[in-house]
């Protein structure tokens, strides 16, 4: 069954296939626990069942038994498929028993042995994080994608095509899947989520607490994130509302980036309310929007869009958060747009 959200790249992808032009090499992309796997399996059961993923022949249901993403126990180079010409590769522990940080070469060197051995049947292997690979690693897998085998395709899973060699992503067709926020998915979310969360929570606000991504919006649910991220959420509609709040923000601390995310979620749909101009569902978010310049919204949702990117550098989070915080506590009257200190360093 092709989920909501995967249906456009797996309309792609049948497309080549019913036209035979289908490539040796196929790299699907997308943020983590999209589902990169999921479309992946169901590729692969359109290739190899005759009904071409029917769900209930002895191919498909030998391929649902496959679970790669699981952690071994011990040291492996590959895994092989439940289907004999199927192979996995991603990272393992090491001899040493500690998880590989990226795919080493010895890896990729058995993944493609594997795949060159004579086969009257189709041949696939799949990459997990191939954008984990190492140097030495990519430029291994380069070489059997520069002389492709008849008969093989090589799947690469990645989170992130920009973290690939420029060469290989030149060998491979790409295929992305977006972030979801439509009603099938958000349907499709509900029917899977238990029945006393789905009487608390509204679908769509949950696939958008998730950034788009229902698997995610699922394991949020099962830990406390979701609770949290309401909580920071509340506080920061109450900041805007009453600026004095803002120097009560214990609850934000040790959770910088996320608060900031929650602020970029915020700033997303208000200004989607302020653009459509319609209310939406949170009533404090439309006090917020109804008093407040689109353009300024525009300026804070840039500003934190920046303080997001800078957490991977050695900015204070802490300081860069509350400059952002002071800013949105003024935002529905100010009367000129600040600079955010740090946020320019970007």
């Amino acid at each position: 069954m092709i989920l909501p959200w995967h249906k456009s790249a797996y309309s792609k992808l049948k497309k080549m296939i019913d036209q035979n032009h289908f490539p040796h090499a196929l790299l699907i992309t997308g943020v983590e626990k999209i589902g990169k796997f999921e479309l992946a399996q169901e590729l692969i059961q359109t290739l190899l069942c005759e009904e071409q993923s029917c769900g209930q022949c002895e191919i498909c249901l030998t391929l649902k038994k496959d679970n790669p993403r699981e952690d071994l126990e011990h040291s492996a180079l590959i895994r092989r498929s439940y289907y004999p010409n199927l192979i996995y590769c991603r990272n393992e522990l090491n001899d040493s028993g500690a998880m590989s940080k990226d795919i080493r070469v010895d890896q990729v060197r058995a993944f493609c042995e594997s795949l060159g051995k004579t086969a009257d049947a189709l041949q696939i292997g799949v990459i997990f994080y191939a954008d984990q690979m190492n140097a030495n690693a990519a430029n291994s897998l380069l070489k059997t994608l520069e002389e492709p085998r008849g008969n093989t395709l090589i799947i690469l899973l990645a989170h992130n095509a920009n973290s690939l060699p420029a060469t290989i992503l030149s060998r491979c067709q790409s295929v992305h899947i977006n972030p979801t926020y439509d009603q099938e998915s958000a349907s499709w979310l509900s029917q899977n989520i238990d029945k006393e969360v789905r009487a608390d929570f509204d679908a769509l606000q949950l696939l958008e607490g998730a950034h788009g991504v229902p698997f995610k919006a699922i394991e949020d649910l099962e830990g406390d994130y979701f609770f949290q991220y309401q909580n920071w959420q509340n506080l920061l509609l109450e900041i805007a509302i009453n600026p004095t709040r803002v120097y009560e923000t214990e609850l934000f601390d040790g959770n910088e980036l996320q608060v900031l995310s929650c602020l970029q979620q915020l700033l997303t749909e208000g200004i989607k309310l302020k653009v459509l101009k319609y209310d939406g569902a949170n009533l404090e978010l439309n006090k917020v929007v109804e008093k407040t310049s689109q353009s300024y919204l525009f300026k804070l949702l840039d500003d934190t869009s920046r303080a997001i990117s800078l957490s991977k550098t050695t900015v204070n989070m802490k300081l860069l958060l509350d400059n952002v915080l002071i800013v949105w506590s003024h935002i529905t009257h100010l009367k000129h747009y600040p600079t955010i200190t740090h946020t320019q360093e970007f």
